[in-house]
């Protein structure tokens, strides 16, 4: 049996939740479900610029599970574009993106640190990049 998903923080809200190619009806379309740990998995290391052990920091996931995650979200994306389908994001995902109450403190990402030992990320760059 295969382990249960580690729950996902995820802090974007997309404006929209669906893309289609211009002049196509979205009957005549396929879709391509794009889930919202992926979605943020993009935002934090493509339009933020984030390395990945930082984004894997960020989310509460392990860096292997961050770059399976964007793969997979490149994957649907370089498919939706040059296949002319729809992407649709979607409102939950395979690892039960929760948006937290608060973005983690410096505190926060120290405990998590300590917990899950040392880590190749200096916490001060990560605590600077922080909102």
């Amino acid at each position: 049996m295969a382990r249960p998903p580690k729950q996902r923080c995820i802090r974007c809200a997309p404006v929209s939740d669906y893309f289609k190619p211009r002049g196509v009806p979205l009957h005549a379309l396929d879709e391509i479900a794009l889930e919202l740990d992926e979605l943020e998995a993009l935002r934090l290391a493509d339009l933020d610029g984030h390395y990945q052990t930082e984004v894997a920091l960020r989310m509460g996931v392990s860096r292997q599970t961050i770059g399976n995650i964007l793969a997979r979200a490149r994957h649907k994306i370089a498919d939706a574009l040059l296949n002319g389908k729809a992407l649709r994001i979607s409102s939950t995902s395979q690892g039960e993106a929760q948006r937290p109450p608060h973005p983690p403190t410096g505190e926060d990402l120290v405990e998590r640190a300590a917990i899950t030992g040392p880590s190749p990320v200096d916490l001060t760059q990560v605590l600077k990049a922080m909102p």
